[in-house]
């Protein structure tokens, strides 16, 4: 999306010009916002609820909240960032409801240690021809990432899927740059192990 800059004025992102226009009652340019980023939300929410309609819930609450909420934004971070953060609030209270007594926290399990980060997946991932079929191993590797911790799946998300620096993927979950680090290391080391495990299982199964 292009950047607005008038001569002797800061570059404004177009985002910015909406909610301010949207502050102002006008109902169209947040409605602008909602059609620019409503697919990016819902395939977040469904990654971390692993349910259509808790995703599509998700959707509604979090851009009726971001409406609510507009004058908190204070424009330091991209509007798709502060949005993503409170979609996935939602998200994990959705789990939370779900789970009765188990509490679900972005929080859980963080650890620091880091080491040399792995391939991306795009250099380990089996070849699609080779034996299976795109859309198969589509469905693979999108349960393998609903088998992930909630902590891990959302970090892995958020980075390697919508494609968020780690630097947001930090500011949206209010994490540390190294704890992110660490949760998509371990992330794509159990995608890894598992893929790997499976991919494994079936060519035994495929010989005998």
């Amino acid at each position: 999306m292009p950047i607005i800059q008038t001569p002797g004025t800061e570059e404004v992102h177009p985002d910015i010009l909406l909610v301010n226009r949207a502050r102002q009652g006008d109902v169209q340019a947040f409605e602008q916002l909602v059609k620019q980023y409503d697919r990016q939300v819902f395939r977040i929410a469904q990654h971390i609820t692993q349910n259509r309609e808790d995703a599509e819930d998700v959707v509604q609450d979090a851009f009726l909240k971001a409406y609510e909420k507009l004058e908190q934004f204070q424009g330091n971070s991209k509007f798709y960032t502060w949005l993503v953060r409170i979609a996935v609030n939602e998200s994990l209270m959705r789990l939370r409801k779900r789970r009765t007594g188990r509490m679900v926290s972005i929080d859980e399990d963080v650890e620091t240690e880091e080491g040399s980060m792995p391939r991306d997946l795009a250099e380990w991932r089996p070849d699609p021809e080779a034996q299976y079929g795109q859309s198969e191993l589509a469905e693979i590797l999108r349960k393998t990432i609903q088998g992930l911790p909630p902590g891990f799946r959302v970090v892995f998300v958020l980075r390697d899927v919508e494609g968020l620096s780690t630097e947001e993927t930090a500011e949206t979950l209010g994490l540390s740059v190294p704890a992110v680090k660490s949760r998509l290391l371990r992330a794509r080391l159990q995608l890894r192990e598992r893929l790997s495990r499976y991919f494994r299982k079936k060519d035994e199964d495929g010989v005998k």
